[in-house]
């Protein structure tokens, strides 16, 4: 009997957020589902996995990263690899590393494959900024009701009903922002993901059922893990900003003050209050005026700020975000 063919593959999670929305690169897999970018380590030709994940992303974007860091490691059986081939013989089993990256600016995307999206687009529940999402209360807590319901006993029904509570912010529970990953995990187990059906008809080795049709606040679908591997990213994203000054990765050299708490609002999904905001940053020094200011917008000039040498040396904490109640 030969050995099990194993195939190590990278994957990236490329974020860049503006004032309206957090950003993820993207590439087109298939007409259905995209995918991030990804390639399998070559152990002969790549020194490093980080340098082989930059050439991969290099090649299918066009454009070069700076911050990565590792971010997980996804080995579960039934993994696909959607891009790019893999050889002539598919392998028996896929373990990909993802990597989180971040860049200032949504750079142009030259591969004509590649494009950005918010984030968003794959978890709309995860958006509190207007307040809390309409679609949470119309459409995932019903079905996750019904769901937690159809366990074997009342004792599981309970257990799958209190998860669903304390993930979605229901029954008065608070919201934790930092959980996005759990949400989505939740959401696949109770087949509320549309990657779920596609996923068992694989594994069982059938062919896929027509796919169920959810209403968008369950999000678009992804290919492979990628959204698992996307939410995995978000929720350490989130859980980053507040103790590392990681969002001045993401942030232009000169900013305004209202510019910097609206990137914290976008990749957060809630609103800050801005004299807190502004406190934050006088106590603890993130940012030094420039000695500029900013007339573009109209009305009263906006002086500009720039991350200060402490940030620099990564030596501060993070950003405080509000944590609001359900309803």
């Amino acid at each position: 009997m030969s050995a099990p063919h194993v195939v190590i593959g990278l994957s990236a999670v490329i974020f860049a957020v503006t004032e309206e929305a957090p950003f993820v690169v993207v590439t087109h897999v298939d007409d259905d589902a995209p995918g991030l970018p990804f390639g399998p380590f070559d152990p002969a030709g790549d020194r490093t996995l980080e340098l082989s994940l930059r050439r991969w992303v290099s090649a299918q974007t066009g454009f070069e990263i700076g911050f990565v860091e590792q971010l997980y490691t996804f080995g579960d059986r039934g993994r696909e690899a959607p891009l790019p081939e893999l050889g002539e013989n598919p392998p028996d089993r896929i373990i990909s590393i993802g990597y989180l990256a971040l860049t200032p600016t949504r750079a142009a995307l030259k591969e004509k494959q590649a494009h950005w999206r918010s984030w968003y687009d794959f978890f709309p529940w995860e958006d509190w900024r207007n307040g809390r999402p309409k679609g949470i209360d119309a459409d995932l807590a019903p079905r996750l009701r019904r769901w937690s319901q159809e366990g074997s006993t009342p004792e599981i029904c309970d257990r799958r009903w209190q998860r669903a509570c304390a993930a979605f912010a229901l029954n008065g529970a608070t919201w934790n922002e930092e959980r996005a990953l759990d949400r989505y995990e939740l959401l696949y187990e109770a087949g509320l993901a549309p990657e779920a059906a596609r996923d068992r008809a694989r594994f069982a080795k059938e062919q896929p059922a027509e796919a169920v049709r959810l209403p968008g606040v369950f999000g678009a679908a992804m290919a492979s893990d990628h959204r698992r591997i996307l939410a995995t990213g978000v929720s350490r994203l989130r859980a980053k900003i507040k103790y590392r000054p990681v969002v001045f990765e993401l942030a232009p050299a000169l900013f305004t003050l209202f510019h910097l708490q609206r990137i914290v609002e976008a990749l957060s999904g809630l609103k800050l209050h801005k004299q807190n905001f502004r406190r934050l940053l006088d106590r603890t020094g993130f940012v030094e005026g420039a000695g500029v200011f900013d007339a573009s917008g109209g009305g009263r000039p906006a002086e500009l700020f720039r991350a200060s040498a402490q940030v620099s040396s990564h030596a501060v904490g993070g950003v405080h975000v509000p944590a609001p109640r359900g309803e």
